[in-house]
């Protein structure tokens, strides 16, 4: 069955212009006005297609295809439409809106399945607000927690505030939890964010297993003083500790051939011109598809700064943020996958994910399985992102088989 490729072309594109930015790229933050006119948006498309609608209590947004046996568990598609700071238009949105079009085309051709199926729209997928991630699936999922609601953004507002502030009751999140008995299989298109599609020649590919982010924060203090009158062999400058502890991250990451680290956000006080740093923070991302091979990574880096400090005489704090398991993909929804792949032409192609995606959330949960379409040079979380017309659509047409199959 085809899907309607100009449909999921012209919907990804309309629902980028929330958020929109002057030079380029969309800033579409949680539990503001933009994402919640993306929302108003999303709704209007799943009840076109069809779908039930509900907005659960973590601010997700649901629709839903019934199925002949309605007791039956459903069959979840999901991804999210929050984005980085002028992010691209594809990152998330386009899991989202084919998911609806996997849908709609079902329903535009009588297709009933036995079972349910679901296509979620999840809350702050991201993390770029509050510096904490997959909040709406960590909700369904049932392990969201209530001190997880007490992170705030740069301005100080928390995310339980925000939540409160959006119309949403933030002592309810419990609600949003899920019963796993009610789901049968989650899977999702996204985008790949790299390089190796591109690269292999192959227009799709299907994921083996998400990488496990672990996000921390890193204070340094040391101590501010006069920028003339101060002596450089007398300083305590934490600015320089904390590039002395980033050199050492960037050198030991590199020994590793899957682990990757980033240091995305550096914050220095006092902050002026002729004033040594007496503080320094900044954010560290650290990744591996291997569990154990990151967490080595982590602890080599936290000896190395915890011992460097102590001989500068500065103080060093690390706060995790959070620490997400890697998550490896169904091989039984895998196997749907490789089906549908040959049915359609499509050489198979199997890669890992390194970025971490909402559903790594329910690997515990259900069986997960995803879909990479082709990054042009590799390009993500930038204003350049893109993927062409016809590779959306041919991973949206093997999320279709894939859905058919599991919901039949």
């Amino acid at each position: 069955m085809k899907i309607n490729q100009e449909r999921l072309w012209t919907r990804l594109h309309e629902l980028s212009q929330f958020g929109k930015q002057e030079k380029g790229g969309v800033t579409r933050f949680s539990f503001t006005e933009e994402e919640r006119k993306a929302k108003d948006l999303v709704i209007s498309y799943m009840k076109e297609a069809g779908m039930m609608v509900q907005e659960d209590a973590a601010g997700n947004v649901i629709g839903r295809k019934k199925g002949k046996n309605e007791a039956s568990p459903a069959v979840l598609i999901g991804s999210h439409i929050d984005s980085v700071p002028k992010g691209g238009i594809f990152d998330g949105p386009l899991g989202v809106i084919a998911g609806i079009e996997v849908v709609q085309t079902m329903n535009e051709s009588d297709v009933e399945t036995e079972h349910p199926v679901e296509v979620i729209a999840f809350t702050d997928e991201e993390g770029s607000r509050f510096g904490f991630g997959m909040i709406g699936s960590r909700a369904l999922a049932g392990t969201l927690q209530s001190e997880h609601l007490q992170q705030s953004d740069q301005d100080g507002m928390t995310i339980a505030q925000a939540m409160a502030k959006a119309g949403l009751n933030p002592e309810c999140i419990a609600e949003a939890a899920r019963n796993p008995e009610t789901v049968k299989a989650y899977v999702e298109l996204h985008i790949e964010q790299g390089k190796v599609l591109e690269y292999a020649g192959h227009p799709a590919g299907i994921v083996t297993g998400i990488a496990g982010p672990l996000w921390t924060r890193w204070t340094i203090k040391g101590e501010a003083g006069h920028a003339g009158a101060t002596p450089m062999n007398q300083r305590k400058d934490a600015l320089m500790a904390a590039l002395n502890v980033i050199q050492y991250i960037e050198e030991e990451t590199k020994k590793y051939p899957n682990a990757v680290a980033t240091v995305g956000q550096i914050d220095v006080k006092p902050g002026g011109v002729n004033v040594i740093p007496g503080e320094t923070t900044f954010t560290l991302d650290l990744r591996d598809i291997d569990e154990s091979v990151r967490d080595e990574v982590e602890a080599k880096i936290i000896s190395y700064a915890q011992a460097f400090c102590e001989g500068q005489g500065m103080e060093i704090e690390v706060d995790t943020l959070q620490r997400v398991a890697p998550a490896p993909c169904s091989d039984e929804i895998r196997a749907v996958m490789e089906e549908a792949c040959r049915a359609m032409g499509i050489d198979l192609y199997s890669l890992p994910s390194g970025a971490g995606h909402d559903g790594m959330q329910f690997n515990e949960f259900c069986p997960i399985g995803m879909i990479f379409v082709r990054s042009k040079n590799g390009i993500s979380h930038n204003p350049n992102e893109w993927s062409s017309k016809e590779d959306c659509g041919i991973g949206t047409s093997i999320l279709y088989n894939t859905v058919l199959h599991l919901a039949k």
